[in-house]
């Protein structure tokens, strides 16, 4: 079996770029590209740490046979911390690019914020669960508090932050996938 191809194969269903990809597994795009050419194998934990961006596991791999997950757990979230803004973005559908949304658990640091996304086909939703937020919107600005919600078209320059003293927790959807 060629595994480097069928990785390439399963990245590129999933409309993942090999930065993409690499960031979400916590490894090097490198890593990514020698993998899916056949130059380097992965130890059994970062394919299965691999394989799980990708929405399957080693079974489903190995096997070619597919099941949908409906439930997801914890253990299959993936986190990233962006020190810089003040931000943790939880991916609690790990393998939602495949899907028409991708929803995600955003937590803020008092003064966080999220990186201003361009206008994009789309919408967005939100739900405060704690703390407030502001939403930026083109020209505009929008406060909201805990349990509160959001939704707008994304046809403009879009982000949010949380106030300086309090941080904000929140659960983001947007559709398409984008983050």
């Amino acid at each position: 079996m060629n595994i480097g191809q069928k990785i390439k194969e399963l990245r590129i269903q999933k409309s993942l770029t090999q930065e993409e990809l690499a960031d979400r597994a916590e490894l090097s795009k490198g890593f990514i590209s020698q993998l899916e050419r056949d130059l380097t194998s992965p130890s059994i934990a970062t394919l299965v740490d691999i394989l799980q961006c990708l929405g399957t596991n080693l079974e489903e791999f190995f096997s070619g046979t597919t099941s949908e997950q409906v439930v997801f757990k914890k253990t299959d979230y993936f986190e990233k911390y962006d020190a810089e803004l003040k931000n943790l973005v939880k991916w609690i559908i790990p393998n939602a690019q495949k899907n028409i949304m991708e929803p995600i658990l955003l937590t803020l640091d008092p003064g966080g914020s999220t990186y201003p996304d361009n206008p994009h086909e789309g919408e967005e939703f939100g739900y405060v669960i704690s703390g407030n937020i502001t939403l930026h919107i083109g020209n505009r600005s929008y406060k909201a508090k805990k349990g509160e919600s959001f939704y707008f078209t994304a046809n403009k320059q879009h982000y949010i932050t949380a106030s300086e003293k309090h941080g904000a927790t929140l659960l983001w959807v947007s559709t398409p996938p984008s983050f």
